[in-house]
């Protein structure tokens, strides 16, 4: 797995980080993690300002796949240079943050497939298995854009969006400002898991997910100076014509 993170400023600056996964000691589960090998791989382009140290989760999910890439900036010229090989993009997938409405028999479950106009792929199961990879940006929604917007290639990249039949494991931790809205844990096990139907992966992940949520609320109620509250998320909106 290649980690390019670097040190992420914390909010207890004095509290022991654990080195693998950037967390207070506290609140560390990848002890446990053992890499799962898929034939999907796994990009997390993140935004240079995430800095949720608490709840963030992109380290934790690279740390379950063997071959994951975690990139932190703003902009790369490729897909090729983010993985240091040469790689055709229209086998990749980005996870879609447009506003996109599809019927619910369109999808492959909670995953669908769509074009440039934001319209299902007529060949679903075609499309999807044709995938080599995926690509999640990390941040916030505002952050998430503009990755989005900085880097052009992506618009050569398959677009998929989630229809998760539940919502975000988060509950009241965090307040996402769409319904679909899920970590990059998350959304991580949802695609792959279905991509390559292995319910497992999905299992995995978010059995972690659960065990960093649990450890999170039970430090704030004994230890509130190491988990402050969490901040809301900040969505976008799209601006009105005329």
């Amino acid at each position: 797995m290649s980690d390019t993170l670097p040190g992420t400023p914390t909010e207890s600056s004095d509290s022991p980080e654990c080195p693998r996964c950037g967390k207070p000691a506290a609140l560390c589960v990848c002890d446990d993690i053992a890499p799962i090998a898929c034939r999907t791989r796994l990009v997390i382009l993140q935004h240079p300002q995430e800095q949720d140290r608490l709840l963030g989760t992109a380290r934790l999910t690279a740390l379950h796949f063997k071959d994951a890439v975690v990139k932190v900036g703003l902009s790369w010229p490729s897909l090729s240079k983010v993985l240091g090989r040469p790689v055709d993009p229209a086998r990749w997938a980005v996870l879609y943050l447009g506003s996109v409405k599809v019927p619910a028999a369109a999808g492959h479950d909670e995953i669908v497939a769509v074009d440039r106009k934001g319209l299902p792929e007529p060949d679903q199961r075609g499309v999807l298995e044709a995938i080599e990879g995926v690509i999640l940006l990390d941040g916030n929604w505002s952050q998430a854009k503009a990755l989005w917007w900085r880097n052009p290639w992506l618009l050569k990249c398959q677009r998929v969006v989630l229809a998760p039949a539940r919502p975000s494991l988060y509950g009241k931790l965090r307040r996402e400002p769409r319904r679909e809205g899920v970590s990059t844990l998350e959304a991580a096990a949802l695609l792959i898991s279905r991509l390559e139907d292995r319910p497992d992966v999905r299992q995995t992940l978010e059995g972690a997910f659960q065990n960093l949520l649990a450890k999170y609320r039970k430090v704030a109620a004994t230890m509130p100076e190491l988990v402050p509250p969490p901040k809301p998320r900040r969505g976008w909106r799209r601006r009105k014509r005329g």
